[in-house]
C-alpha cells in the first residue's frame, strides 16, 4: 500500500496523544453522571474539570458551555434555540450543518474573495425585524476570516442575535466568544484533533435559550437531554489544551510552500490570500475537475479532498465558490489543509505529486511538471 500523506485536516485532524490518553483514562471509570453515588460524582468531575477547559479555551463560562454529538448538532441546537419568533438570516458560505438548520433563510452574499458583504447584511437588517444571523468565523473550504466582529456589531445595532460557527477557526486562530461579540458558538472535538463525535455549544450571558433541540431527563442544565459520553468529553478537553501549543506560523510556511509550488503548475487560489487560516489552501486547477484531482492524487498517496468533507464521500460542486462568483472553478478546486503535525517532508511529497498530476490533467499550463 503507499504510504499516504495525510493533509485533510479540515476534515478532521489526526488524534492528539493527550486526547487518546485522556479517552482512555475516563473510559476506565464507571458511572454516569447523573447518579449522586461515588462513581457517578467520579464522572462528573471528570466532565466538569473538562467543561472548565473548555469554556476557558474560547472565551465563556462554564455553566454556559452545552456539550453536544458534534459541530452539527451544536450549530443545529443554536438556531432552534434562538430563533422563534426571528427571521434567519445566514452567510452565502455557510457549511451545510447551518444551511439544512435554517432552511428558508434570507442570504448575505460574499465577494469574490469570500468575505461576507457587511453592507449586504446590514441593509437585510435595516427594516427592523428581529433577527438570527448565522456567520461561519473561518469558512471550512477556503480558510478565508470572517469579519464576525463588525458583524457583531450591526447585529447589535439592529437588534438581532448573531450564532457563529468556529468549528474551523477554533485551534487556529483566536476564538474568544466575549471578544467576537456573538451571542454562541459552536465547536467540534475532532477538527481540534480531539475524537469525533462529541463537540459544544457555547452561550454568551444574554443569549435566549427557547427550546432544546433534544429533550430528555434534563442534562446540560435542561438543554440538551442524554447521557454524555464522559471519555469523549475528556478527550475534547485534552485535545483543545494540547491546541493552544501549535506552532501556526510554522503551518502557515508550509502552506505557503504548498501553494507557491501549486501556482507554479498552473492552480489558481481561491479566496483572500491575506484572511485566511495559517493552515488551508483552496487550488482550483483551471479544467480538472475536482474529483479526478482527488482520486489521482490519493494514487499518489496524498490525502486532500474537494469542498466539504461531511457529504457522505460524494464530490460536488462547491456552493462556497459558487456564491464566491468562481464559475467553472467551482467544481475544479481542491482543498489543502495541514494537520497539527504535519511535516516538511508531507509537503515535499505533495509538491512533487501535484506536478505528476497537474503534468497530466493540465500539460499546457503545468510546462514545468515532472
Amino acid at each position: 500500500m503507499t504510504e499516504m500523506r495525510y493533509l485533510d485536516a479540515n476534515a478532521t485532524q489526526p488524534l492528539r496523544p493527550a486526547a487518546r490518553d485522556a479517552v482512555m483514562a475516563a473510559f476506565a471509570a464507571s458511572g454516569n453522571p447523573s447518579s449522586v453515588h461515588q462513581p457517578g460524582r467520579h464522572v462528573r468531575r471528570i466532565m466538569e474539570d473538562a467543561r472548565e477547559v473548555i469554556a476557558a479555551r474560547f472565551g465563556g463560562q462554564p455553566q454556559d458551555l452545552v456539550f453536544t454529538s458534534g459541530g452539527t448538532e451544536a450549530d443545529a441546537a443554536a438556531i432552534h434555540a434562538m430563533s422563534p419568533g426571528r427571521r434567519l438570516v445566514i452567510s452565502a458560505i455557510e457549511h451545510d450543518a447551518v444551511r439544512s438548520a435554517a432552511v428558508g433563510a434570507a442570504v448575505a452574499p460574499v465577494g469574490r474573495d469570500g468575505i461576507v458583504d457587511l453592507a449586504m447584511l446590514e441593509a437585510r437588517l435595516a427594516d427592523g425585524e428581529a433577527s438570527l444571523v448565522c456567520m461561519m468565523l473561518a469558512n471550512n473550504e477556503t480558510g478565508v476570516i470572517q469579519p464576525v466582529r463588525e458583524a457583531a456589531a450591526v447585529c447589535r445595532r439592529h437588534g438581532a442575535l448573531l450564532h457563529v460557527d468556529a468549528i474551523q477557526a477554533a485551534g487556529r486562530m483566536p476564538v474568544h466568544l466575549g471578544q467576537l461579540g456573538a451571542h454562541s458558538l459552536a465547536i467540534s472535538s475532532h477538527k481540534l484533533g480531539g475524537p469525533a463525535g462529541v463537540g459544544a455549544l457555547l452561550l454568551a450571558p444574554d443569549a435566549p435559550f427557547a427550546e432544546a433541540l433534544i429533550g430528555g431527563g434534563g442534562q446540560e442544565r435542561g438543554r440538551r437531554g442524554g447521557t454524555p459520553s464522559v471519555a469523549l468529553i475528556a478527550g475534547f478537553a485534552a485535545a483543545a489544551q494540547a491546541s493552544e501549543g501549535d506552532d501556526l506560523v510554522r503551518l502557515a510556511g508550509l502552506r505557503d510552500a504548498a501553494e507557491q509550488a501549486a501556482v507554479a503548475c498552473g492552480a489558481v487560489v481561491c479566496g483572500d490570500p491575506a484572511h485566511r487560516l495559517p493552515n488551508t489552501t483552496c487550488l482550483a486547477l483551471p479544467n480538472a475537475a475536482a474529483g479526478v484531482q482527488v482520486i489521482a492524487l490519493d494514487l499518489e498517496g496524498i490525502a486532500v479532498s474537494a469542498g466539504a468533507a461531511c457529504s457522505s464521500g460524494k464530490v460536488q460542486t462547491s456552493h462556497v465558490l459558487q456564491a464566491m462568483g468562481l464559475g467553472a472553478l467551482a467544481g475544479q478546486a481542491i482543498r489543502v489543509s495541514l494537520p497539527w503535525n504535519v511535516t516538511p517532508a508531507d509537503i515535499d511529497a505533495f509538491v512533487a505529486a501535484y506536478k505528476r498530476v497537474a503534468g497530466r490533467l493540465c500539460p499546457t499550463l503545468a510546462p514545468h511538471a515532472a
